[in-house]
């Protein structure tokens, strides 16, 4: 009997996307910087940046936005733009792969810049998010997000508070400290994204506000949950008790695109992250997402993702290889 790839017990499906903000840290960085200082930061598709000043202050250029970054205060620049940090307007800003650090562990550095002037600290980091209810969240957010602790802004206490802590473990160098920073940034990142969709009006339209609505965001907590199942239009029209003709007509307005576009989408980004997360075959992946000749799921495969699901595979056993045996000969 075929199982769902996506199990999990009932929940809203704003609820149900923010359970999979699941993240992998490409890269920690722990600034210590003195006026006058500025850096640029590599475009990293596929990542989400995200900075927190623990002292002094940091003006944040991205995308055409910028934002004044102080004590108890979060910036994301969730699209792995290339951006800038600098103290002051107009200081130069070298690229930060071009600057000293010291490497703490493989995806841990501390960086150490400036002119000997009023000092400032920052803590930065680049993440991705693999499952694809994640990365079609993240894509909804805007080039630059900005959280502030103010009262104002409903964000005071979570802020204030991982925030501060963050900052004592950057200030001292206890043992773990590293494990907890980046756990610490880790429900940061999530704690903004939830804080942007409660306040931003932006978060009512598009993708985002089709899950908030009752009827089409039910079919995609469906679609979900079971990419597998052999779904048609009239099928979730009458889970929805609604007319085929006005479920189809709505959840394109809503989505972007028709149903069925959806679902394949779906199915198949759901493929590539279990290709890079489990040993299944290609024919085994074909058959959980319910299509009936693995040449099928290959063909709607490569439309959607551009490449075969056996490359990506392969690509995966060959990185899986190189580890094991950097790890035997380490």
């Amino acid at each position: 009997m075929r199982e769902p790839l996506d199990p999990w017990g009932p929940s809203d499906p704003l609820g149900e996307a923010l359970h999979l903000v699941r993240m992998n840290g490409a890269f920690y960085c722990r600034s210590e910087l003195s006026a006058p200082w500025g850096m640029t930061l590599p475009a990293m598709p596929g990542y989400l940046w995200f900075h927190v000043v623990t002292e002094g202050s940091a003006r944040l250029e991205a995308e055409g936005a910028t934002a004044q970054l102080r004590p108890g205060r979060l910036a994301l620049v969730p699209h792995g733009a290339g951006h800038v940090l600098r103290g002051e307007p107009g200081t130069a800003a070298p690229d930060i792969l071009a600057l000293d650090r010291e490497a703490l562990s493989d995806r841990y550095e501390v960086l150490r810049h400036g002119g000997g002037g009023a000092p400032t600290r920052l803590l930065c980091g680049a993440v991705r998010f693999d499952h694809p209810a994640a990365r079609d969240l993240v894509a909804a957010l805007p080039p630059l997000l900005h959280v502030s602790a103010s009262p104002a802004s409903g964000a005071g206490d979570w802020v204030t508070g991982t925030l501060a802590l963050m900052a004592a473990e950057a200030r001292s160098a206890r043992p773990g400290g590293e494990a907890v920073i980046t756990r610490l940034a880790d429900i940061v990142v999530i704690q903004a994204i939830r804080e942007w969709i409660e306040h931003d009006p932006a978060a009512r339209t598009g993708w985002l506000g089709a899950l908030r609505d009752p009827q089409i965001g039910g079919a995609i907590s469906r679609i979900h949950r079971d990419p597998g199942r052999a779904w048609t239009v009239a099928m979730l029209a009458d889970e929805l008790a609604m007319s085929r003709s006005s479920f189809a007509a709505r959840f394109t307005e809503l989505v972007g695109e028709p149903a069925m576009a959806y679902v394949t989408r779906w199915r198949m980004h759901v493929a590539l992250a279990a290709l890079h997360e489990e040993r299944l075959t290609v024919a085994e992946l074909a058959a959980r997402l319910g299509y009936r000749s693995e040449a099928a799921f290959a063909r709607a495969f490569k439309r959607v993702i551009g490449q075969p699901p056996g490359a990506v595979r392969a690509q995966r056993l060959a990185e899986d290889a190189a580890l094991a045996a950097y790890a035997a000969h380490g």
